[in-house]
């Protein structure tokens, strides 16, 4: 069974940036553990924005600059990175412009995978459009949520996302 954990945008902004979050900050230590412990294949996902964000669509109903390529609050968490950096397997990122990854699913589909396992941030918007996107382009593939390993922009939020997933027959743990 080929397996594939996919860890969405733990960046800086969304954690204790721009966009600063108390139940981000509440998951990192899970998420460092979980990518600690995990065999599989990685691949992980960067928000990236330019510096003409405001001016898009998305940036005109969110109008805080986030995620811009090479800031700071682009970059990974410092104990995710770390985490990563302690694999021994190819870890594969990429970036997105905006919440899902036509990108990531492609290169996932390049070899067969059984089951994808996403973590990260925000449960309510880029878990939520990504796992969507893994059901759509692997229906027979076991995609998998680990809630506790995720946050939304609020826990109402991040709960009313896990219902959703679970209406679309995603597993959610």
């Amino acid at each position: 069974m080929t397996k594939a954990l996919v860890v969405v945008d733990m960046q800086n902004d969304f954690i204790d940036g721009s966009l600063k979050n108390e139940e981000a900050i509440k998951i990192v230590p899970s998420v460092v553990e979980f990518i600690d412990n995990w065999k599989d294949l990685i691949f992980v996902t960067l928000d990236t924005h330019d510096e003409n964000y405001l001016n898009t669509p998305e940036g005109k109903k969110l109008p805080v600059e986030h995620c811009i390529k090479g800031t700071e609050g682009w970059k990974l968490n410092k104990d995710v990175e770390a985490a990563l950096n302690r694999k021994k397997q190819h870890i594969f990122k990429f970036e997105k412009p905006t919440f899902g990854s036509i990108e990531l699913m492609k290169n996932l589909g390049v070899i067969p995978i059984d089951e994808i396992v996403f973590i990260g941030l925000c449960t309510d918007i880029c878990i939520l459009t990504n796992s969507i996107l893994a059901k759509t382009y692997f229906p027979d593939a076991k995609i998998i949520v680990k809630a506790d390993r995720c946050a939304g922009v609020t826990p109402e939020t991040h709960n009313a996302a896990l219902t959703s997933m679970r209406m679309c027959q995603i597993d959610v743990e």
